[in-house]
This record gives C-alpha cells, structure tokens and sequence, in this order.
C-alpha cells in the first residue's frame, strides 16, 4: 500500500532521519517509537506530504486516500457538532449553505431578482445532488451514533463538549474522508481512561490500515500489530505489539553484542600481531597483509544501549508518621456542580495511590485540597501531624517555569550554595548538558520543560509526593526512569495519571473518583481492573434478573386483569 525508502531529513538543526526503510500494508496497525526528536512526527508529516524529505521516497499507489488526525486537531467552538462535521465537505457545504440562503433572500425579492434566484437555487441544487449532498447528510448522520454523540447533541455547539468528545470530532471528521490510510499523532493526548478504552475499541474495530504515533505503552500494546522504532535516524521494523517489541529487541541486542563482542576480540588479536611484526624482517609483508584485511573488515556496530538515559532517584527523607493524609466527610461543590459529597479516605505511609476516574470528576482538585490550595465547602483534609513533609508537582508545572531564565539559573536559584558543578551535574542527570544549559527556558520543547520541572522537584527532600500528571511531555524511556525512581522511593506518593502502563508498574492501591465519593481498592491497577469487570458483571446480571422479573410482574398483572374481566364478564351475563 505505501513504502518508505531510504528516507532522510535533515534540518538546519541538525539531520533527524538518516536511512528509514518500512511498509504498510492492508489490515496493519503500526506504533512509530522512539525518543522525543527521533522524528516519529516528521515521518507522518512526510506521508501525508506535508513535508518533503530530503532523500529517499515515498512510494503509493496513485489516488491513495491518506487522512491525519494531528496533536493539535481543528475544531471550532462556534459551530454545532453537525456543522463541524459538515466542514469536511467544504464544497457541499458551501452548497448547502447557498440553499439554506438564496430561499430567505427569495422572500424579499423583486421580480426580476426572484427569476434570478430560482434558476441560482435550481443550478446549486443539481451541483448538490452531482456531490451526493443528501449522501454526505447521511454519512454524518450515520458518524454522530458511531462517535457516541446522541441524536440531539448534532444541534449542541462544540463548546459544550469536553476535550475527549472533541477529539471523536476530529476522529470522525478524519473518517468521513474515507480514508485508505489513516495516520494518528498522539491520539490519547488529555483523555480519561473511559475515552482511551473506548479509541482503541473503535479503532480496533476498522479495517482501515493506520499508522500511531504514541508514548501510551498500554494503547501500543493492544492496538499495534507492527513496531517501527527509530533510533539514531535508522529504522527498524519489529513483528506484533509493544511487548513482543521489547522482547525482540532485547534478543536482538544480545546477539548484536555477542557477535560485536567476538569480533572485537578478533580484531584485537589481529592489530597485536601487525604492531608486533610490522617491523619485522621476516613478517612484515604478512603484517602488512594482515593490516589490509584488517581495513576490509564490515564493523559491526555496537548496539544501542549506550544511548544517554534520565536517571534519578528521589532524595531521601524523615520517615513520617503512619497516617499521611486524612480526608474525612468531605464535601466540595462549585457553583452548582458537586465534585465530593461526604468523601472519606485515609492514606499511610508507604502507600502509592493513583488517583482514576472520568476528566472533570475532581481529581486534580482533590490534590489541591490536600496541599491546602483549596479549602473543602464541607468536613476537613488534613495532611499528618508528624513530620509529614509534602512535594507537590501540578498538572501544569512545566508551563508555570520562568521562561526568561536560563536552563542552569533555573536550578542555581533555587540552591544558591551549589558550585556550578553541582547544578551541572544535577541537570546532566536529565539529559541537559553543553550550551543547552544556557538555553533560556522558552526556548526549550514540552519535554525538556517537563524534565527540568522534576529535576527542581529533587532538590528538597519530601517524604509525601503529590504528582499531578508527571509523565505529561515525556518519551517513553524517561516515563521509564520516573517509575524506577518511583519504585525505589520509600515515602507515600498520590499520582493523577491517564498513563495506563505508568499506573500499573508504580501504584499498589487505586482510588476511584465517581459520583462524589472516594473508592479505595486495596491492590494495584490490574486488581482494580478485575474487581471493576467483575462490579460491572454482577450489574449486568442483576439487570437482566431485574428485567426477567420485570417481565414476569407485567405477565402476571396482565393475567390478573384478563380474569378480572373474565369474572367481570360472567357475572354480568
């Protein structure tokens, strides 16, 4: 279906794509991986044609059909769920708006005008039904149910949908296009977990081949049936999901460097003999045969696991008291919307608690509370009473950073005392070194802000984290060193995330947020998982026995009234 071949790209910051080589094919799903600027992005970009690379080729079949859903998907505000999806078709729409007009200016017409108007609606009406305008009508009439919009939210404005709904906007703005080829940028980017369960349950069920670009480990996995990583330009192709991904490339490396391995062995005991006999009255043309072949030799290269990875740990802090946070009958309301009614929760020490639940169920505010930023309408948060000493990371962190300062300054401010090797070295630990250090910070991408946000959170011990959204802007091998650090931390963190994969290698308990209350499940992600699945189970049974009886009632009233009147009937005759 499309191939690409040999494909560079080089900037004039520096070359992003050196040799990249892959396929899609009818019926594959393919997750793009690699680091943040490994140029996942640009690869889209380069398919949909919306860049040029700078050698190579891009090989399709003529008349190929390729829709984009990017990060930042266009919707506007103003418009009607309908009409926002009406855009798609922008001539038809222009059509359609022509016939909605030229009737209302026929109603205040002269003669001469009215004549004129008739045959423009008459012509726009055959251009209408040339582009199967009542088609298109259908079509999105069809797309509203599939999107889960229900028929009357066609009329309601984009505006009051969330950010989730919208993104069914752009998704189903991309597929009234038809497409044969369908590329995803980040698709789960600020969505709950209810709205990623349902994407990858929609897109599991299209048959049209598609191209995802990703850091959600857990989407990758169950969606993907192909990995194309990129690493150091170079692409390389890995058969089924993100875990089978891992698995290849872990046997790939060993034997890599088993056979690097060997062969610097053998090369080492090459070069021994030519510097040893070179000289040689007797050896030297052997030497110099020996060096020629040494010059021939294909190197192979060491495998990629040197690249430079974010390490850290948490620094260590007091041991605290057993109880952390106390959260006890509260309430909290604004305006009329109630987030929590007589809440309750207790948090000890040592627990990791993700916090999960449907966008605009409370929970960055429940963080708030807890750090004392907001003050519940009713009963009492309470962080311990002995030596409970708290460090909160907000949603928006990285953004509330000076961007007039510089990289370094950011950190020196905040540890005047610190010899300017200490703030280096700090910041060489999240992969800021050389001139980057004196980069201001609005020069920086999401996630370099991202990772100098953390790094100012290692500079004061705490022993009660509070992390709201932290894996936001990171690539998957630093979510991968912020769940080491998280694992080997031994105070009590609360984490808000819609990182599936992040919730279950770092939480032991889960909190669920839903219709005002506070749900504690005493296990990790997965035991959430079962005992939600198994909630919901006994629910759908006891619906059906709840119908069945429903059923059985109305048999039997209408059995009732059949011999009333029955008896009714006999006693009148």
């Amino acid at each position: 279906m499309l191939r690409l071949e040999n494909i560079s790209k080089i900037y004039p910051t520096g070359e992003v794509l050196r040799d990249v080589t892959w396929e899609v094919k009818a019926g594959d799903r393919i997750g793009l991986v690699g680091v943040n600027g490994a140029g996942k992005s640009t690869q889209l970009k380069i398919i949909s044609g919306e860049v040029e690379p700078t050698s190579g080729q891009v090989v399709r079949p003529n008349g190929l059909h390729i829709a984009f859903l990017s990060q930042e998907f266009e919707v506007d505000p103003s418009r009607t769920v309908r009409e926002e999806f009406w855009t798609v078709f922008a001539e038809a729409n222009e059509i359609q708006r022509s016939l909605t007009e030229i009737p209302q200016q026929m109603e205040e017409a002269d003669p001469d005008q009215l004549e004129q108007l008739i045959h423009q609606l008459d012509r726009k009406q055959r251009q209408f039904e040339a582009l199967d305008g009542y088609g298109l009508e259908a079509k999105i009439e069809k797309i509203l149910p599939e999107m889960g919009f229900d028929p009357e939210d066609g009329d309601r404005l984009v505006s009051a949908f969330s950010g989730g709904w919208q993104m069914r906007m752009g998704l189903g703005k991309v597929l009234l296009q038809s497409p044969d080829l369908l590329l995803l940028d980040e698709p789960t980017n600020h969505l709950d977990l209810e709205t990623i369960e349902w994407l990858e349950t929609y897109l599991k069920g299209l048959t049209t081949p598609m191209v995802i670009v990703s850091h959600d480990r857990e989407f990758l996995d169950r969606l993907c049936t192909q990995i194309v990583e990129t690493e150091r330009g170079v692409s390389t192709t890995y058969l089924g999901n993100y875990s089978a991904y891992l698995a290849q490339k872990a046997e790939n490396q060993a034997a890599q460097l088993s056979t690097y391995e060997r062969q610097q062995k053998e090369i080492a005991k090459q070069q021994i003999f030519v510097d040893r006999f070179r000289a040689s009255a007797t050896r030297s043309t052997q030497a110099k045969s020996r060096e020629k072949q040494l010059e021939k030799i294909e190197r192979v290269e060491a495998p990629v696991a040197n690249l430079r990875s974010l390490q850290f740990r948490f620094p260590p802090a007091p041991r605290s008291g057993r109880e952390v946070v106390q959260v006890t009958d509260m309430t909290h309301t604004y305006d009329d919307n109630i987030l929590f009614l007589g809440a309750n929760l207790l948090i000890e020490r040592g627990d990791r608690i993700a916090f999960v639940g449907p966008n605009g169920a409370g929970k960055s505010t429940l963080l708030r509370l807890m750090m004392g930023l907001e003050q519940p309408s009713e009963g009492r948060v309470e962080i311990g009473s002995h030596n409970v000493i708290p460090s909160y990371f907000e949603q928006n962190q990285a953004e509330a950073l000076e961007l007039t300062k510089t990289v370094i300054d950011t950190i020196h401010d905040e540890v005047p005392d610190w010899k300017n090797e200490e703030v280096r070295t700090l910041l060489g630990r999240f992969l800021f070194s050389g001139e980057v250090v004196y980069k201001p910070v609005s020069a920086l991408s999401g996630g370099e802000k991202a990772r100098l946000a953390l790094a100012k959170m290692l500079l004061q011990p705490a022993n009660l984290l509070i992390l709201d959204e932290p894996t936001n802007h990171l690539d998957i091998p630093a979510k991968e060193m912020l769940e080491a650090a998280l694992k080997h931390y031994d105070g009590t963190a609360l984490i808000v995330s819609h990182d599936r994969y992040f919730i279950s290698q770092v939480a032991n308990k889960i909190v669920e947020l839903r219709d005002g209350e506070l749900k504690l499940y005493r296990g990790d992600y997965h035991y959430f998982l079962d005992k939600t699945a198994e909630a919901e189970e006994k629910a759908r049974l006891e619906a059906i026995e709840a119908e069945k009886a429903e059923k059985a009632a109305a048999k039997r009233q209408k059995q009732r009234e059949k011999q009333k009147a029955k008896a009714a009937s006999q006693k009148a005759g």
